[in-house]
């Protein structure tokens, strides 16, 4: 996936609204199959915003968070 320059949040947060708006539009019109592909947009863009967000706080933060280990049991 790739990595969104945290400079561009605010184009990010512009196409999430638009994709708003653009769903609201087919669903007056009726277009379902329209509605369905652009909500499927509108979840990647809102997943990648929250990406941005985790990152952000981490980097503040001064943690990683490497995920908790498994232990593999060896044959």
């Amino acid at each position: 996936m790739l990595r969104v320059d945290p400079r561009q949040r605010h184009r990010l947060a512009e196409i999430i609204a638009n994709l708003g708006d653009r769903i609201t539009e087919a669903r007056a019109s009726g277009w379902h199959g329209e509605v369905q592909g652009l909500q499927v947009s509108l979840d990647a863009a809102r997943a990648k915003m929250a990406s941005m967000t985790r990152t952000d706080q981490a980097r503040a933060s001064g943690h990683a968070d490497l995920g908790i280990p498994t232990i593999r049991q060896t044959r």
